[in-house]
């Protein structure tokens, strides 16, 4: 039995390519705790979360001080156990997003090292049920962008082979936001998903509105229209529209999807591995999904979602967001439009460690042991 000896922490700020902003908020700045665990086999495994600009100083002191401490010793393998002893170790604390990225960090550390001491590939250790997924990108459709440069970055992607493009909602007034969407539509047909999110941006009425004002546009889903929340005006937005309503990129918890799913207040399930506390729980909203015949479409970090969705029957498409470029030596495969499950084993992540000691925020660099 191998046991935890020796825990690392880091954390980098990476700054976007390009400008992303939504109908709520500009995404300037990723704060990306990671976590390396060595166990007494000398096995590594490394796992990572993020932010989007704040919180990040709070998740290291969470780790430092108490969840890296409280798992030395134990045996590495015994993932679930470690899981839900964080979880309760916490309970004052949780279900909120602070605990559940700094959970999240610690997970995906235990699963990467799992996987490398098994010669197993992230996405066959967790299901292995297909080894790509369709690509739909996000990075060409900021509130921001003109129209014409919406139509050319989804033109762009569909001549790659991507399955669909994400574009932004909430301006002002709906007519914008229908004439950006009419234009795309136009220009790349009918058999072209386009995807929007409005991040959490309106009220119900204003959500039944929109989504009425776009029916027509055939649009693949609407993401996060009201507050997080919001469950019961979830569930009235959903059954006055035939357009799907995506959520999940800000639940933090496996009874927060439980209960949309329950009461019919999605369609789409998002779930995000930084967020809901690592892979652990990140598989069994997955399964509960299944179980309700929705698709599991997960928001951002696709270096780690591509092997997720491989893993499972009901995963459906992976978000093309790069993130990790700055940090890593690997790059997500795409061969026509479809991302490629990673073969190498672990989470398939090529950490660039001298990069990542360049700009690791020296504050916050931890060796416990």
């Amino acid at each position: 039995m191998a046991r935890i000896e020796r825990i690392e922490l880091k954390m980098v700020d990476l700054r976007p390519k390009v400008e992303r902003t939504d109908a709520i908020q500009s995404f300037v700045s990723q704060e990306t705790p990671i976590v390396t665990i060595t166990d007494s086999d000398g096995a590594v495994g490394t796992g990572y979360s993020y932010t989007i600009g704040t919180g990040g100083s709070s998740v290291m002191r969470l780790l430092a001080d108490h969840l890296a401490p409280r798992i030395l010793g134990r045996d590495a393998d015994r993932i679930e156990a470690i899981w839900h002893e964080l979880e309760f170790l916490t309970h004052a604390t949780t279900i909120g997003a602070i605990t559940s990225i700094a959970l999240a960090a610690i997970d995906t550390a235990l699963w990467d090292l799992r996987a490398r001491k098994q010669n197993l590939p992230l996405w066959k250790l967790a299901g292995g049920a297909k080894d790509r997924c369709p690509l739909y990108t996000t990075e060409g459709g900021w509130l921001h962008i003109p129209t014409a440069a919406l139509v050319e970055d989804a033109l762009e992607a569909k001549a790659k082979g991507f399955t669909g493009s994400k574009i932004k909602i909430g301006k002002p007034n709906g007519s914008e936001d229908f004439a950006r969407l009419s234009a795309v539509r136009d220009a790349v047909g009918d058999g072209y998903e386009i995807m929007t999110d409005a991040n959490q941006g309106f009220s119900v009425d204003e959500a039944i509105r929109r989504a009425e004002r776009l029916r027509d546009l055939d649009l693949a889903w609407l993401e996060e229209p009201l507050p997080a929340d919001d469950v019961d005006g979830h569930v009235r937005l959903n059954r006055s529209t035939a357009t799907p309503v995506a959520i999940g990129e800000s639940l933090y918890s496996i009874r927060h999807f439980r209960e949309y799913m329950q009461k019919g207040a999605c369609s789409v399930v998002q779930v995000d591995a930084g967020r809901i506390g690592g892979i652990t729980p990140w598989l069994k909203v997955a399964h509960a999904a299944e179980a309700f015949d929705m698709p599991v479409c997960p928001h951002f970090l696709m270096e780690l979602h591509v092997s997720l969705t491989c893993a499972i029957q009901n995963g459906k498409y992976v978000e093309y967001i790069p993130q990790l470029d700055d940090i890593t030596t690997s790059r997500l495969v795409v061969e026509n439009g479809m991302a490629l499950a990673p073969s190498t084993p672990g989470l398939g992540i090529a950490w660039d460690w001298e990069a990542i000691a360049a700009r690791a925020i020296p504050e916050f660099n931890r060796d416990i042991r």
